[in-house]
């Protein structure tokens, strides 16, 4: 089987792809900081294997992304000793042998080029990867594969967060979308506030970009909150939660 190992800034994903069916077949998460994630590694990892009757020699090869440079050594060392294998850790060189393309290949994120590898090797078309994580992002690929731009705003929960930690009186709220735009008491104001301005700033972000670059797009979203904003299922021609994930793999395959 193949380990994907994913580590963004809120969580380390961990997801098995099992070559024979070809499929995506269990998924995890721990936090990414904190003091804690070597004992969460050492303690979650094991506990899930042991619970879903995984063994770890069953892992054939590893494929790891991060955009946490702090926590690489400490998963490249769990991974040799759970595993007994080195992961295979996407860098600015593993760009090269891809039929995707970016001018800034150190600054951009593994986990974008990811998103757009993916999408790109799937319908080898202009596409835009809308991906909604700790920070929303937008990256555009054109014909030729070639990474036209990147764009990047506080993602949804990260926007809740800052009003919740920032202000005296307004609450931590569930990411519901409400049924209505016009808010009635403090919770529901802040859910349309920003579930409606959000999906407003997506419809709007996508067509200024397909005006300035006169192209059509396939439009694929991605990441754990994609499908909060309901409104926004017919802008998106497809939502794909294992897109990153599918990019890791893809590119490891690549390059080993």
């Amino acid at each position: 089987m193949f380990l994907a190992i994913d580590a963004g800034n809120s969580n380390v994903v961990f997801a098995l792809f099992d070559q024979k069916e070809k499929k995506w077949t269990n998924q995890f998460r721990v936090e990414t900081k904190g003091p804690k994630l070597n004992s969460q590694l050492s303690k979650k990892v094991p506990l899930y294997f042991l619970e879903h009757g995984i063994s770890p020699a069953a892992i054939s090869e590893i494929g790891f992304s991060s955009v946490v440079p702090e926590v690489n050594g400490t998963i490249v060392e769990f991974c040799q000793n759970y595993f007994g294998t080195n992961p295979y850790l996407i860098q600015p060189e593993s760009y090269q042998n891809l039929p995707i393309t970016s001018l800034r290949p150190s600054e951009i994120g593994s986990d974008l080029m990811c998103n757009v590898m993916a999408a790109y090797s799937k319908y080898q078309k202009p596409v835009i990867v809308v991906d909604f994580g700790t920070a929303l992002t937008f990256t555009v690929v054109d014909q030729k594969g070639k990474i036209k731009g990147v764009n990047i705003v506080p993602g949804l929960r990260t926007a809740i967060n800052s009003l919740f930690q920032n202000t005296s009186k307004l609450p931590n709220v569930e990411l519901k979308m409400p049924e209505s735009a016009l808010g009635q008491n403090t919770i529901h104001a802040i859910q349309a506030g920003i579930l409606y301005g959000y999906t407003g700033l997506v419809k709007g972000m996508i067509e200024t970009i397909e005006q300035e670059t006169q192209e059509n797009y396939k439009v694929v979203a991605t990441g754990g909150l994609s499908s909060v904003l309901t409104p926004l299922a017919e802008v998106f021609d497809e939502i794909d939660r294992n897109l990153t994930l599918e990019g890791l793999r893809l590119i490891t395959k690549a390059n080993t």
